[in-house]
């Protein structure tokens, strides 16, 4: 039996609900009538722009906060009223609130020191959780002495011993460096893996969600506006806001008129996709088109003028800037196909690959 196997707990991974969860400070509501249900076993990232609530909801769950109203379930129990130790919650944060002086293994096995657990479970859990974080060659090391990466390892086996229903993260990467986020991605996804407990992950970069994430909550002011894989919310977008925070570059967004099988936009054209809420000719739409959808055609074939400003050569392929009418865009081409500042071209793309939102910004299907 593997380290990770001996950590597992004994019961199936605990799953959560939010019942119309809400959170006011003050006469400010901040969440909003929150319903949620997360699988046991799931990894749930929060995502969304700085001041959308993500973390306040991370808090209610591990009770940090109180909730105006509604009620939070773990494993199908109501722990709306029970205090943070009593919840089976492991919460990393994003300073690593670590003891400067004590050292690797003490800090790991504190909690549980603090919680009467005998010296030599302590020892074992602490030894068990090491080894999955490679940790093993640190242990009697102190804070200072470790790596930003390393630290935040640290904190990680500090949760890991506890053996929780579900692990919460608040943003535990935001302190690194570019580098050592990847690295750390990698180590969480594996941790997730390898343990198979539930995980809420709260972040504001959505390259996080999307590459972590079995499920992602995406928030704004507050209030959910889409739940779903990472697939389903970047190939299928319920709204504007949705369509431009999930993907990088993000989908551009142009101003249209509906005239037949077709929307005119700028001087040009693109195919209509079919829609069962189709909204009558001379109906001004925007239209969403992720950069890689777009499509360098002939001058004689139908579609939209585009302008280069600037060209970035990545290697295997190449973003073009530039604008269509006065909107500024993004256009993933080939390598082959990058085009030098000021060079004028046609882009169309295929009917299934525009996105069609109305006034309110709501997409129409």
């Amino acid at each position: 039996m593997s380290q990770a196997e001996t950590l597992k707990p004994d019961r199936n991974p605990s799953g959560l609900s939010l019942k119309r969860v809400s959170k006011s400070f003050g006469a400010v509501q901040v969440i909003h009538d929150v319903d949620l249900e997360i699988e046991g076993g799931e990894f749930v990232v929060f995502v969304g722009p700085s001041g959308c609530g993500k973390s306040t909801l991370l808090r209610l769950i591990a009770g940090l906060e109180e909730v105006t109203s509604g009620d939070v379930l773990i494993a199908g129990t109501d722990v709306t009223d029970e205090d943070p130790s009593d919840r089976g919650i492991a919460m990393v944060f994003q300073t690593y609130a670590l003891y400067p002086h004590m050292s690797v293994e003490q800090n790991m096995g504190f909690g549980l020191k603090v919680a009467g657990r005998s010296k030599a479970e302590v020892e074992a859990k602490v030894r068990q959780a090491a080894d999955i974080l490679k940790l093993t060659d640190y242990l009697d090391r102190r804070p200072g002495q470790l790596s930003g990466g390393q630290r935040q390892r640290v904190a990680i086996g500090r949760a890991i011993v506890r053996d929780p229903e579900i692990f919460l993260f608040d943003e535990p990467l935001s302190n690194l460096d570019a580098e050592l986020r990847v690295g750390m991605r990698i180590e969480i996804a594996r941790l997730h893996r390898e343990l198979g407990n539930t995980m809420i992950y709260v972040t504001h970069d959505q390259t996080e969600a999307m590459t972590l994430a079995d499920k992602i909550v995406v928030l704004r002011g507050g209030y959910i506006e889409q739940v779903g894989s990472p697939a389903t919310l970047y190939d299928d977008p319920d709204n504007m806001f949705v369509g431009g925070f999930i993907g990088s570059p993000k989908m551009n967004f142009l101003t249209g008129v509906i005239k037949g099988d077709r929307i005119e936009i700028a001087g040009g054209a693109l195919p209509c996709p079919k829609l069962e809420a189709k909204p009558e000719d001379g109906t001004r739409v925007s239209v969403g088109i992720r950069p890689e959808h777009w499509k360098p055609r002939d001058d004689s074939e139908e579609g939209l003028p585009f302008t280069v400003d600037f060209a970035e050569f990545l290697g295997g392929s190449s973003y073009l800037y530039g604008t269509i009418g006065d909107t500024v865009c993004t256009v993933e081409v080939e390598r082959s196909a990058i085009a030098k500042a000021g060079t004028r071209l046609t882009l169309g793309v295929e009917a299934e690959r525009v996105y069609v939102f109305a006034k309110d910004e709501d997409r129409i299907r």
